[in-house]
This record gives C-alpha cells, structure tokens and sequence, in this order.
C-alpha cells in the first residue's frame, strides 16, 4: 500500500492542483495548440521512423541466432536508461555539426539535426524506440515457429509466411509495442532540448511547454501536465498487459465434439468423392537421414509408415529432417518419386506436416485454414476454397467451414488439420501423433477416417505414435528408433511377433528383458537366467519376449514342468476390462507383468505389497537377437 501511494500521490496531486474551471481555455491557447500539433507531429514521425528500422531489429533480436545478440539486445536498451540529457548529448556528438555523421549529412543530403524539427523526431525516435524493440521482441518469441514451419511444409515462400501468418499473429503485440512507442515519443522531454532545442514552432513539443510554463504560468504548466497525462493513462489502460507483447494465438475453446457424443458413425455425413488423382501421380519415397537421427528408407507409394520409440529416440527429428527445418539431423538424399529434394527449401519439397497440436492459424478460418496450401501453390481462390470444402466434408467438419480454431473441440481441429494437410496435394505426409490429445471414442473416429484416406493417398505417409493400435490399424510397416538408430523397420506383423526392442514389446502390452543368449536360453544383467525352449547362438544380444498371459502367479513356490521360477512383490494392480494386470518386483531387479482374471486374483489375495511366486514355462519365452 506504500508504494501504491507513493506512486499515485504526484498524480494526485496534479489532480487537485489543475484549475478545472479555465481548462479549456487553458489547453485551447494558441501557443497550446501549436505545441500540441508539432507533439504530434514529432512523434507519429518518431513512431515511424521506428517502425521502420525498430521491427527488423526485433525480428532479428527474436529469431535469429548470431555472434554478439547479447550485446546488441543491451545496445538497443540502453537508452531506456540512460538519462535523457545524455541520450541527447550522445546524439549532438553522432549527429551534430561536428559530430561522428553530422559532417556527412551536412555535405551529402545537406541535412542538419541540431536545432530542427528533424532533429527532434530523431531524438524521439532514439529514446521511444527501444520500448518498441523490447516489446515486440517478446512477441515475436512467444510466437511459437511450429505455426510458420507448418506454414512453409504447405508450400508458402518464406515472406508469404512472414506476411500471411507471422505478421497476422504478432499484429496485437505490434500494436501494443506501437502505441507504448507512440507514448513515449510524445511525452519525450531531456534529449529534445539538449539535441533539438526549445524552438517555438520548430522543437518546441508539449513537454518542452510544460518547462517553459512552470516559471510564468504554474496553473497552465498543471493543466497542459494533465492533458499529456491522460493521453499516457489511456494508452497504458488500452495496452491491457500487453507490454511483453501477444503469446502465440488465442486458447482454444474446448467444446463437445459431435462426433465424439454419438455412437457408431453418427454424427459423420457419407464422405463425397476423393479428388480425383491422376494414376501417373505416384511418389515412392527413398531417403538417407544422417545426424542426430540416422535412418535410411525405401518405401513404395501408398505405403503408411508408423515410427515408434521412447521418448527422445529422435521420431520428431526424423520428420524435421525430412521437412529441412533442423540442423540436428540432415537429409542427405531424399527422393519423392522421380524428384530429387534434398536440397530444395521446405516449401518447395511438397512435404505436408501435421504437428502434435495441429498448429490451425487461429486467425483463418476452417475452411481459409485448409486453403492455405492450395493458395501458397498459385492455385485461384474459388477453387482452392472449393477443394477446401470437399476435404473438410469428407472428414465430417464441412459444417464448421467458418469457424475459427479457438471455437473448435480438439477432434473437430484435428481433423481440420488433416484435411489442410491433405488438400495440399504432398508428395509425403508427415503425422506427428495427430491423435494423441483425442479421447478415446474421437480418436477412433479420426482414426477410421485417416485409415480411409490413406488407403488411397499415392504418396508414403509416416505417423509418429506412441499408440500399438494406431500402429497396427494405421500402418503397413513400422520403423523402430532408439538413440536415433533404427532397430527395426519391418512390416507390423513381423514387429508384433518379433519385437527387436524392448520398448516396442512393453508397448505392446508384453514382457521384454534385453541380455545375452547361453546355450538354453539368457543370461539377465543382473544375474537373473530365463530358459527358452528355442535358444538362439550362445553370446549373442538377444531380447527375451514374454506374453502377460504367460506369466503364471502362485501362493507357494510351484512344482512340476516350468523352468522359470521366482519369488516376487506386488507392486501395482491394474483393471483391464475383465482381467486384471498385475506388475510384480521380481528377485534380481526383474519387473514382470501377469495379466489374470478377477476371480484368481481374489483367489490369490493379491494386493500390492503382497508376495507371489511367478512362473514361465521354457516354450513361452521367445528369444529375439539384436
């Protein structure tokens, strides 16, 4: 409360000191006036000016990384605290009749600062264009670049995305940062006089006034205060927080998906007629990706690849290299069909990104959204939004055509997002797991309808999922990675029956333990032996798959035929559907699914904590070599 009155105290007193009776007659003052008119003037000059030179340098300061960003980022704020008389010191020795420039603006353009109007919206714009710089700098780095690098995967040249989406995007902050400039310009005082002077008609701006008057006329020096401060109070409150500039687009509304709400297909109209696509148009894919992820592909068209691995095993980064958009792994020859484009530019690659959000411009429309590809492409605006439209029903959102992303449900943008992609007309269709924030009845929706269109799309399709169902009904090969390394690319019915990760086999809902093969079966690192009944070459890495289902769980230690025997903990009981999974701390740090019914699970009072003996018959244990 303190520093809240001392901060309004002076304002107060401005307040009760101002004589409201002659105001007007005060503020309407030729010489008022005319000091008003050249503010103005000198500062939307100023505004100008650093719009002019102020916007590049934000963008510079934002999204580009370069030697010495540090001291050019302190550069541009320093006159925001410096004193003023200094700033206009600094300006008389750069600018001055004998200043660094002054000599060579006098001679070349026969221009002098000094003592000039001029000079005083160089001054003003020297002071005011920081807080510009600063502001939009702010915006510009919240601006997520998903939005612009999808934008370039859709065919827009890169001032195409500047003009059509980044410019669009980062127009509340640029306003917001325009209008503190603005402020400050107007209100802009010490480097005026020490550079500009206090020249009737000529520098003389308000706040000079104000200087001039407080030795003459206190009242009318109060009254012109109050003016400049109402116009500083208006665009504070106009600015509404936005000093640090706009975040990325607006929070999506989530409402209820209609689709999600119905049952069977409900809710989806009968999808028209694919587009029709000439049977000469058919685009392979083969690629060599070296870097941080190292992958090599050969894929036929029409081929729908699910890439899979933990977190970090370099799944998105495969799909930026393929896109050209990160220095952390390259693609060293990729080849879509007969065309060569590994070393063209992103919009020119005809690769279609669908990132994990989506990333709808929130300030297009759906259906402008879906057009956007087509429309960066040449294609004319009647027919791109027809097309528009043909996708968007077909994917069972036609009805939301001119709904903006924030007033969509996740599914709806979703599936908004698929069909911007697909209407794009790629040569290679990038997903990066464009189903994971759906509920489960959306997504299997969604899921049907993608299956639908990439039965027919004549290009390859990757799809990063963390999801086995996506990958088994989505896909007809998958790609394994760990450490950016493939460990197995092979069709999805090799990979569930012969998973070469243990990733890949927990994903699938099985036992996995990496170790190396003996004569009749694994040794486990940490001393722990499984036996197979089909063992695999003696020294061998091997991989030891084990169903849950196969996993045998007792009260007392069993006898009889099987070979893997061990004493556990319950850790953890989980429901699935009518069995129930139970994880088990095993002797020799094993971890170990079993999956029983409800009724031997009350049989066997397991609960969590409780000990068990487990049990794995030799003919159960696949062995896998690495």
């Amino acid at each position: 409360m303190a520093a809240i009155a001392f901060l309004a105290l002076p304002l107060a007193g401005v307040l009760s000191r101002t004589p409201w009776s002659g105001l007007a007659g005060r503020l309407s003052a030729p010489d008022v006036t005319g000091a008003l008119v050249l503010s103005l003037t000198v500062s939307f000059w100023a505004l100008g000016l650093s719009l002019l030179f102020g916007v590049a340098l934000a963008w510079l300061l934002a999204r580009t990384e370069f030697p010495g960003r540090t001291l050019v980022r302190a550069l541009v704020m320093l006159p925001m605290v410096l004193p003023p008389t200094v700033g206009g010191v600094a300006l008389l020795m750069g600018f001055g009749r004998r200043g660094v420039a002054g000599p060579w603006l006098a001679d070349w353009f026969g221009v002098t600062l000094p003592f000039s109007t001029a000079g005083a919206v160089v001054a003003a714009a020297f002071v005011a264009m920081p807080f510009l710089v600063v502001s939009l700098e702010g915006t510009l780095s919240g601006l997520h670049r998903r939005y612009e690098e999808t934008a370039a995967s859709l065919g827009a040249t890169p001032l195409r995305v500047f003009r059509t989406v980044t410019l669009p995007m980062a127009a509340p902050g640029l306003l917001a940062a325009a209008a503190l400039c603005w402020a400050r310009a107007l209100g802009e005082f010490g480097a005026t006089i020490t550079f500009a002077g206090n020249l009737p008609g000529v520098t003389q701006t308000l706040p000079l006034k104000v200087y001039l008057m407080l030795q003459d006329d206190p009242e009318g020096a109060t009254a012109v205060s109050l003016l400049l401060l109402a116009v500083a109070l208006a665009v504070l409150v106009a600015l509404r927080g936005r000093w640090a500039g706009a975040q990325g687009g607006p929070e999506r509304e989530h409402r209820p998906d209609p689709a999600a709400e119905a049952d069977g297909s409900a809710g989806w109209p009968a999808p028209p007629p694919r587009p029709a696509v000439s049977g000469a148009e058919s685009w392979p894919l083969r690629a060599r990706v070296t870097g941080h992820t190292a992958v090599e592909l050969d894929a036929p068209a029409g081929t729908t690849i699910a890439v899979v691995g933990p977190n970090g095993a370099g799944k998105t980064t495969l799909l930026r290299a393929l896109l050209g958009l990160t220095p952390r792994a390259t693609a060293e020859s990729l080849a879509l069909g007969t065309t060569r484009a590994e070393a063209l530019p992103p919009h020119r690659r005809r690769v279609a990104w669908v990132p994990q959000d989506g990333a709808l411009f929130p300030h297009l429309s759906a259906l402008a959204n879906t057009a956007y590809g087509l429309r960066a492409q040449g294609v004319p605006r009647r027919r791109a939004r027809a097309e528009a439209q043909a996708w968007l029903d077909r994917l069972g959102v036609g009805h939301l055509a001119g709904a903006r992303p924030g007033r969509l449900s996740g599914g709806q943008a979703q599936r908004v997002a698929l069909a911007r992609a697909l209407a794009a007309r790629p040569r290679l269709l990038l997903l990066d797991e464009p189903l994971a924030a759906l509920d489960q009845t959306t997504r299997s929706r969604v899921r049907h309808a993608l299956r639908e269109h990439l039965a027919g799309f004549p290009g390859v399709c990757l799809i990063v999922t963390h999801d086995p169902v996506e990958a088994v009904s989505l896909a007809d090969r998958v790609l394994v990675l760990q450490d950016g390394r493939a460990v197995q690319y092979a069709p999805c019915a090799e990979v569930a029956r012969h998973p070469r990760s243990p990733w890949v086999a927990r994903m699938l809902g099985r036992n996995a333990w990496a170790g190396t093969a003996t004569g009749d079966g694994l040794q486990l690192p940490g001393g722990a032996r499984l036996v197979a009944a089909d063992p695999v070459p003696a020294g061998a890495a091997a991989l030891a798959v084990v169903g849950p289902e196969a996993v045998s769980l007792h009260r007392e230690r069993p006898s009889g035929s099987p070979r893997n025997v061990a004493r556990g903990r319950v850790r953890e009981l989980t429901a699935l559907g009518g069995r129930i999974r139970v994880l088990v701390a095993a002797d020799a740090g094993l971890e170990v699914v079993a999956e029983v019914t409800a009724a031997a699970a009350d049989e066997l009072g397991l609960a969590e904590g409780a000990g068990v003996w487990l049990s794995v018959k030799a003919t159960e244990v696949t062995l896998v070599t690495l």
